[in-house]
């Protein structure tokens, strides 16, 4: 059954959820990925730490990848909102800069190994476009959308957010250069001149 994709949570099947039980298996899930990395995260790991019990984790979530990937994107919300600076080009240069800054710490080896896991489990890769991909896409397209005098006419939003961030993602999986916050700039200024109104260049 695919996963539906929402902004707030992923909500399963069976009886409304426990915010609370569900706020300290999210929180459990994040600090066994970052004692454990994501090889080592288990749904025993993860309730023992939340004092849950795996058959609460598998009636909100199908799988450990699931419980991780809300976590992390929820996390990621609360720490790395889309800026408001009042110009398009600031607001994309930081929020650039802040995902390079989050894929280079140690959540970047998870983002890594569930990318990895994703080619040949469909069930990850369906967890990894439904609770990360889509809601992402969805927040940062709405944050573009907020400066339409600041945009060519008849921009595909869809192809300029592959522009921005499928650099980023190729630099953290094959790794022939280094993220930073330079080439975050670099990508930036690369892609405001394809996009950007002509009168704002």
């Amino acid at each position: 059954m695919p996963i539906e994709a929402v902004d707030d949570t992923v909500r399963g099947r069976g009886r409304p959820r426990d915010e609370e039980a569900r706020a300290r298996i999210l929180q459990a899930s994040l600090e066994a990925l970052e004692e454990l990395g994501y090889p080592g995260v288990t749904c025993e790991a993860i309730a023992e730490k939340a004092g849950a019990s795996k058959a609460t984790i598998y009636r909100w979530w199908p799988h450990k990848e699931a419980v991780m990937l809300e976590a992390l994107r929820e996390s990621v919300a609360q720490e790395l909102p889309f800026p408001d600076s009042g110009s398009l080009k600031e607001d994309v240069r930081i929020q650039l800069h802040n995902f390079v800054k989050l894929l280079k710490s140690p959540r970047g080896r998870v983002f890594k190994g569930l990318i990895a896991a994703a080619q040949s489990d469909p069930k990850v890769a369906e967890a990894f476009l439904s609770i990360w991909v889509l809601p992402r896409r969805k927040f940062a397209r709405r944050g573009i959308e907020r400066y339409p005098k600041e945009l060519r006419r008849n921009l595909d939003l869809e192809m300029v957010l592959d522009a921005l961030y499928a650099p980023l993602y190729y630099r953290l999986l094959i790794g022939h250069e280094p993220l930073t916050i330079e080439f975050a700039n670099q990508v930036t200024e690369l892609v405001w001149a394809g996009i950007s109104n002509e009168k704002n260049r």
